[in-house]
């Protein structure tokens, strides 16, 4: 079933309102990251000022070129860390566009599903936003420390944060959110092995942009498919 929702979504990808998703989804996040680097080095010179006084050398006037070179390095790797997941994050807001694109396709004989207000929507993607971004940053310490357990533990968080959010988002359009979150439960090993496919072409460049709308689209087919196993006759 989840390869099967897979390979629809892939077939799909070149629907007009995918790319219309994708195209924003890649634009906040760079200008997302752009702005949090533009934030750091804001702070290094507020910090550091045209020169600083240190214990036993003096005066220095490169420190604050030092700590500019080294948030410029701190930011290319975080952003390697963390583009995907905050795009995904970011897409997410927009999910209803391209769930509604796939059931258009697939599922004409449904009933119209509820609008996720953009209020919601941004609340949403503030807090997935928010656990994303702390949860692979301490996976940063974790890939140190567990360095042989790495592939798996980065697999296995992504494709679990994946799996629960894309999974609840599409659900609560058909079902609210209180039942989409007991649904969420009953299917938690399902959606997490789909999670992991998601999670799974993290680490290809390009192809990795495009994970977002292939997650939305593959979990409202897990959806509707989960929904349909669980239905009487």
């Amino acid at each position: 079933m989840i390869f099967a929702s897979f390979f629809l979504a892939v077939g799909q990808i070149g629907d007009r309102r995918f790319r219309k998703v994708l195209l924003i989804g890649i634009g906040l996040t760079l200008a997302l990251l752009v702005a949090a680097y533009a934030g750091l080095l804001i702070a290094v010179e507020a910090l550091t000022g045209e020169s600083i006084t240190l214990p036993l050398i003096g005066e220095v006037t490169w420190l604050g070129d030092l700590l500019g070179l080294g948030s410029l390095l701190f930011m290319i790797v975080l952003s390697a860390v963390l583009m995907v997941p905050v795009a995904s994050a970011i897409t997410s807001m927009f999910l209803d566009e391209v769930a509604q694109a796939v059931e258009d396709r697939h599922y004409r004989h449904l009933p119209p599903a509820r609008r996720t207000p953009m209020g919601e929507a941004v609340r949403d993607t503030v807090n997935f936003l928010g656990i994303i971004i702390a949860a692979n940053i301490v996976a940063i310490f974790l890939y140190v420390a567990f360095a042989p357990l790495a592939p798996f533990i980065f697999y296995g968080m992504n494709g679990y944060l994946l799996g629960m959010e894309y999974y609840t988002l599409v659900a609560i359009r058909r079902i609210g959110r209180a039942e989409a979150r007991k649904a969420r439960r009953r299917h938690l090993l399902t959606i997490w092995a789909a999670g992991i496919l998601m999670a799974l072409p993290l680490t290809l460049p390009l192809v990795n942009l495009v994970i977002p709308i292939l997650g939305a689209a593959t979990f409202t087919h897990v959806y509707h498919r989960l929904e349909a196993q669980g239905r009487p006759g």
